[in-house]
């Protein structure tokens, strides 16, 4: 039964069908296949149920306040102020792409939104000042996934609706992490500009008077982190309510800056609606996936096998972030969350560690996947930005980030604390 739903699943893969139309043709093959009842009658009610989840309204309001801040001009003006606070660092600009992706992430909730962004404003500056290109490149493509962990984050909601996990305690979990992520992406730049002082480009000198002056541009996305996250922990909205006050803040900051039209607000609008299709397509297929191997049975032989094996808690850990980094590497990162964790996770659970550690690690191994070939989407967004050349520079580029994900993997297994010191607090 299982080797049947993998043959399934590549063919599906190899065929290059979209991720939602594979994962609900598997669901009615296996259903078809190992099932005496119709299954395929029950598909619109799952349908509906998963779509009625009144968390995953966030997800539209997050995808709507990434492109209002794109749109509006917000991230340009955001990453030309940090232009001028970051340049004495070996590396430039490069710090000020995973600085600026940083900062973004704090209000997106999107990895690919917050690359294409940042991407948008930032590939201009490689000739002008001499980087070298595939590194430059690979800062945006790794700086950008740090829009799932940062919170608010989408795949945090995912993951919080798959598992019936607190969303806010999930947020905190991811907050520090996130920083650490960001501090070590511009530790690797830092050591390669430091053994190729060429590779950093020219500096960018500013004056301290020019600096206080762009300080302005940064407090829109403080705003906006501050009426998200902030709205939450004071107990005064829900995270999908959060999520609007954050569209609200966006817009205000739009219509302040004289940036507001109604051509800025159709795009966003179109934009919103194609990112948030693709995401509940996804979400509706594999839910429906999900229902047919557990009434199947599939779901619990998959159990029963891992038991099988009687891994020990570390040796089981270790096993599943090589099975995510290998499937990261054939698989869109989403519909991977989707389709897997159901079945990994009450596993994971069973044997002693914590849903909300779990879900910060599935999260760095969601960022993992998002760079690495030849699937990872954050490489096709930055190359498709740049319209010329390889992408095997952007591959080249984003490596050392994805050696670097591995090395924050092995620091929040080590000190878990990282990631659950911020819930706990809170809960106290």
């Amino acid at each position: 039964m299982l080797g049947t739903t993998l043959l399934i699943l590549i063919g599906l893969l190899a065929l290059a069908v979209p991720v939602a139309a594979g994962l609900g043709m598997l669901g009615l093959a296996l259903g078809a296949i190992y099932s005496k009842l119709p299954l395929s009658l029950a598909m619109g009610e799952i349908s509906w149920a998963t779509s009625n989840n009144f968390l995953l309204v966030a997800i539209p309001f997050f995808v709507l306040l990434g492109e209002i801040l794109l749109r509006s001009g917000i991230a340009e003006r955001m990453y030309n102020s940090l232009v001028l606070w970051v340049p004495w660092l070996p590396g430039g600009l490069m710090h000020t792409n995973i600085a600026t992706c940083a900062m973004f992430a704090a209000t997106s909730g999107s990895s690919v939104a917050t690359a294409a962004t940042i991407g948008t404003v930032a590939l201009g500056e490689i000739r002008k000042h001499g980087y070298y290109e595939p590194l430059f490149l690979g800062t945006i493509a790794a700086g950008g996934t740090l829009g799932i962990l940062i919170p608010p984050s989408i795949n945090m909601i995912v993951y919080g609706v798959l598992t019936d996990s607190s969303i806010p305690k999930l947020y905190l979990a991811g907050f520090i992490p996130g920083i650490v992520l960001a501090s070590l992406f511009s530790l690797t730049v830092l050591i390669f500009c430091i053994v190729r002082p060429k590779w950093g480009g020219k500096r960018t000198p500013a004056s301290c008077g020019q600096r206080v002056r762009a300080l302005p541009d940064l407090i829109p996305p403080l705003v906006i982190f501050i009426a998200v996250l902030g709205s939450i922990y004071l107990g005064w909205a829900t995270a999908t309510e959060s999520a609007a006050l954050g569209v609200i803040a966006a817009l205000g900051i739009a219509a302040c800056r004289r940036a507001l039209s109604v051509k800025m607000l159709l795009h966003a609008f179109e934009g919103t609606m194609r990112t948030t299709a693709m995401i509940m397509a996804i979400l509706i297929a594999a839910h429906c996936l999900n229902f047919v191997m557990g009434l199947i049975g599939l779901l619990a032989k998959v159990n029963d096998l891992v038991m099988g094996l009687r891994l020990t808690p570390t040796q089981l850990l270790f096993a599943v972030i090589v099975f995510y980094v290998i499937l990261g590497m054939v698989m869109e990162t989403l519909s991977m969350m989707v389709a897997t964790v159901p079945i990994i996770a009450p596993i994971m659970f069973k044997a002693g560690y914590d849903p909300i550690w779990f879900g910060v690690l599935i999260v760095i191994l969601m960022e993992t996947a998002m760079i690495t070939p030849p699937v990872g989407i954050n490489l096709y967004v930055v190359q498709g930005l740049r319209e010329r050349g390889r992408i095997n520079d952007v591959i080249i580029g984003a490596s050392p980030f994805v050696l670097t994900m591995f090395a924050m993997l092995a620091i929040i297994s080590i000190w878990p604390n990282i990631a659950l010191w911020l819930p706990k607090m809170a809960a106290n």
